[in-house]
């Protein structure tokens, strides 16, 4: 039986911030190695890695991927639904800006805020908990908002892209929590992802006529290598990991660090300036993730029997 707790404690907290972190790192680090490797080439190479990564690791630990356990539609639905969310993310990012995407692509808390309610009662977000996840989101916007005047036809192209990625993001969040996949190990809910990803892209890849090949840069191998280590394998798996152990809602809220995360590394590697606009988001951001991690006030009853106890 599978222990879920019912608020982030410390461990989670931070887990959920290195992640992030990382996650808004890496939207950089696709961004400028797609002008070298094709999009979905690139996704195929680096979901390839994982796949081989995360079985090599289930075999050390021996934590068994094939046993028949009812997960099979499930995971093949998140396999599906992760499948087109790097598909848009990887195929956006060649016609929107890296900072555009990411505010797009984590649309998804509302995803998740939404609908998984309908299977997991103990998830409804309360009032002063939809302004704290709209909150984050207006933080996210406003850090943002300075490119949102100027728009082209192709950049609306790739903000669909990311907007659809956003949604997918979520559904696949939602398949795993709704399915029998919320029984199953963090390592078998990732393989099924990166597995199908990793059959899909290359189909994908063929059908856009990318050229594949393998005579990169060191700079372009070493930034599919982080993608492929730290992004797909360990991050995935540590978030797979909190699913099973946390309230996803609550979780969700982080991911709201992400873009925030990748327009700090913007500053710090590119020299972007850091400007107001950017320390109220963070403080937007910051005030709507307390707000929605705030634990539920004990019932009237249960503060009786606490006392009548002490």
């Amino acid at each position: 039986m599978i222990e879920r707790k019912t608020h982030l404690d410390t461990r989670a907290i931070s887990l959920l911030v290195a992640c992030c972190a990382f996650w808004g790192l890496q939207q950089i680090l696709i961004k400028t190695t797609v002008v070298e490797v094709p999009p979905l080439w690139q996704a195929s190479i680096r979901m390839a890695g994982a796949v081989l990564l995360l079985w090599l690791w289930c075999r050390a630990r021996g934590v068994p991927l094939f046993n028949r356990d009812g997960t099979l539609p499930g995971g093949l639905l998140a396999g599906l639904l992760f499948a087109g969310e790097f598909c848009c993310i990887y195929l956006g990012l060649q016609d929107t800006t890296a900072s555009r995407l990411t505010v797009f692509l984590y649309t998804s808390p509302f995803w998740v805020a939404l609908f998984l309610p309908r299977w997991a009662p103990s998830e409804q977000l309360r009032g002063w908990q939809w302004v704290g996840l709209a909150l984050a989101f207006g933080g996210v916007m406003l850090a943002f908002s300075e490119s949102f005047g100027h728009s082209s036809p192709r950049q609306l192209h790739g903000d669909l892209l990311a907007l659809a990625s956003g949604m997918l993001w979520g559904l696949t969040t939602l398949s795993i929590r709704a399915t029998k996949l919320a029984t199953a190990s963090a390592e078998k809910t990732l393989f099924y992802q990166v597995a199908v990803t990793a059959a899909v892209s290359p189909f994908m890849s063929l059908a856009l006529g990318e050229t594949w090949g393998f005579s990169y840069s060191a700079m372009a191998w070493g930034s599919i290598a982080v993608q492929t280590v730290i992004g797909a394998f360990a991050s995935y798996l540590t978030w797979m990991w909190l699913l099973r152990h946390y309230p996803a809602t609550q979780m969700s809220s982080f991911t709201f660090l992400t873009p925030l995360f990748a327009l700090a590394f913007g500053v710090m590697l590119l020299g972007e300036p850091l400007t107001l606009r950017l320390v109220l988001a963070l403080a937007g951001v910051g005030l709507g993730i307390v707000m929605v991690n705030r634990r539920k006030a004990p019932a009237p009853d249960v503060k009786k029997a606490a006392s009548k106890a002490a």
